[in-house]
């Protein structure tokens, strides 16, 4: 019975192991169908990067904050309305929100 646990546990184990070696490949593998979108997003729903003095996702002080990103899928992003932006849609680049 000993080795019966013994290599069920080493099963497991080695199950578990495949599985998260599997999960980063998986994420990278959904980011490559996304991009950053800046000027998209709304008042603290950011993903990343809303200028100085800011740490991060959720940091966004205005609606549509042209140093704040957002991903969406790859594609539509210069598509996505964004009323601050200097063309009025999302940008691949940070940029200075015009006034709504």
């Amino acid at each position: 019975m000993n080795k019966t646990v013994t290599a069920a546990s080493l099963a497991l184990a080695f199950g578990a192991a495949l599985s998260l070696a599997a999960a980063p490949a998986a994420a990278q593998d959904k980011m490559a169908d996304k991009e950053k979108c800046y000027g998209v997003a709304l008042k603290g729903k950011n993903d990343c990067k809303a200028g100085a003095g800011t740490s991060c996702a959720g940091t966004s002080k205005i609606d549509y904050q042209g140093n704040a990103w957002s991903m969406v899928p790859k594609g539509t992003c210069e598509k996505t309305a964004s009323p601050t932006s200097p063309t009025g849609h999302g940008q691949l680049m940070a940029f200075k929100e015009k006034k709504v």
